[in-house]
């Protein structure tokens, strides 16, 4: 079989030779072959080149994201913590408030320890399990919070607990009779004397205090008037509710200056001191009445 060739004929420009070429037929087949090959080559590398490049660009975004990631993660962690370190403090806060007040918590568990100082009995708290150091994952950091929810919301419970205590105290101290009623000195104490007009021994329920004629007598706490009236031989009598079933009477006044259904705060003048009714001079009958039964008023005073 005869070999084929391609003549390839070259003219110069500046030449009136002509030169001619043969180049056989497979030499281009092979030529137009290892082009294309190369070609294709030459464009999966560029392909892959740009592949390469945008992989890297992303891997690096990717890095990039997940440093920032692992950084948030570490200060949320640390927040969390923060926030399970407070909530101990406050929930130990709560726990010597309960034993000065003797208040009993029935739900209340062991309190927690400080982060990284989880006792082996107090592993099953839900405080405790967030300082266990579980592993820094969206799920594990759900779970903390959840703990932490919970356990926020049940102090939350407990301090409103107390702070109703407290303000059933501050309303409890407001309505202790514990200042004197008027100034002056004591003639007759709280208990059995002898009666000054029938010389017999009988039971003296409240204080005497002798004063100058019409020297102001306050009143011990906050209370309501109940009564502002003549008494028989106590004379002119005011009585005075202080709420938990706590009474003050004073007698042998000259004169009441408020009247039933007043409201007076501790240390409003009530009235003046005198000698009205069965009386060797003037001077203050003070009583105080729990539920009815008559107290010495010198436990109540404070001054």
């Amino acid at each position: 079989m005869s070999k084929k060739y391609y003549t390839v004929l070259i003219v110069p420009d500046d030449s009136p030779k002509t030169r001619k070429l043969r180049v056989p037929l497979w030499i281009l087949t092979r030529s137009a072959v290892v082009f294309a090959v190369l070609l294709l080559g030459a464009i999966a590398a560029t392909v892959h080149y740009f592949q390469v490049v945008g992989e890297i660009t992303e891997n690096k975004i990717l890095r990039d994201e997940n440093v920032q990631l692992r950084s948030d993660l570490k200060r949320i962690r640390e927040r969390i913590a923060h926030i399970g370190s407070t909530l101990d403090r406050v929930e130990r806060f709560d726990q010597r408030l309960r034993a000065i007040t003797l208040l009993s918590d029935p739900e209340r568990h062991l309190a927690i320890g400080p982060v990284g100082m989880v006792d082996a009995d107090d592993r099953d708290s839900p405080s405790a399990r967030v300082m266990l150091g579980e592993p820094e994952d969206p799920a594990a950091l759900r779970s903390k919070l959840d703990a932490l929810s919970a356990e926020a919301a049940r102090q939350e419970a407990s301090l409103q607990e107390l702070q109703a205590y407290f303000e059933d105290q501050k309303s409890l101290l407001a309505s202790t009779p514990s200042v004197w009623p008027v100034r002056g000195w004591v003639t007759s104490d709280f208990g059995h004397r002898l009666d000054p007009f029938t010389a017999e021994r009988i039971m003296h329920k409240g204080l005497d205090i002798a004063a100058a004629h019409s020297t102001p007598i306050v009143s011990p706490s906050d209370g309501l008037v109940i009564f502002a009236g003549v008494e028989g031989g106590y004379g002119k009598v005011l009585v005075l509710d202080h709420g938990y079933g706590v009474k003050t009477r004073f007698a042998h006044m000259a004169d009441i200056e408020v009247k039933v259904g007043d409201r007076v705060k501790r240390g409003d003048q009530v009235g003046l001191l005198g000698n009205t009714g069965r009386s060797t001079g003037p001077h203050l009958h003070y009583e105080v009445r729990v539920n009815g039964v008559p107290e010495n008023p010198r436990k109540f005073i404070l001054e």
